[in-house]
């Protein structure tokens, strides 16, 4: 197997998430989620994540998939990398250990289905505010608001890029 097939492999649907985090639960790993568009990869992404796993064992990213993005109100230009691409990144960061795509506004359903031990998302969020604090709260599970690495935003970059031309 080629290094591309070993980070492909890690971009999970959910069929084969389900048998993953089954699997994980059985042997009592915690469980870390996390979700974002991920659309231009800076160094404020990579403190993120890498921080997201240090509160648990397996950390899950949720990618919104184009059309998700679409939803969000990002602007007609996003996403700037497609879903795959955006996937790709992201499951090849080491500490990643599974992305999967998810296609609704919000992951709501996709925390439901994985019933993780820690929730993470970006200090900008209170912790009740947070898309699946409800479920991972009923499960005893922990929310965690991690700072973010000052200077860095893809808004910011898109305007550099735009105020470049």
């Amino acid at each position: 197997m080629n290094n591309l097939q070993v980070i492909e492999n890690k971009i999970l649907d959910i069929t084969q998430l389900d048998i993953s985090v089954s699997r994980w639960h059985f042997f009592e790993k915690k469980i870390v989620f996390t979700n974002g568009v991920f659309d231009l990869i800076h160094p404020g992404h990579i403190d993120y994540l890498a921080h997201a796993k240090d509160l648990g064992d397996i950390l899950i990213v949720g990618v919104n998939t184009d059309k998700s993005v679409k939803t969000l109100g990002k602007g007609a230009s996003r996403p700037i990398n497609n879903e795959y691409a955006r996937s790709l990144i992201i499951a090849a960061l080491h500490f990643v250990d599974v992305v999967v795509l998810f296609d609704e506004e919000t992951p709501y359903n996709l925390i439901k289905k994985i019933q993780p031990d820690v929730l993470v998302k970006g200090s900008d969020y209170k912790p009740e505010e947070i898309v699946g604090y409800d479920i991972v709260k009923a499960n005893g599970g922990e929310i965690a608001t991690l700072e973010f690495l000052p200077g860095y935003s893809t808004t910011s970059i898109e305007k550099k890029i735009k105020d470049a031309k």
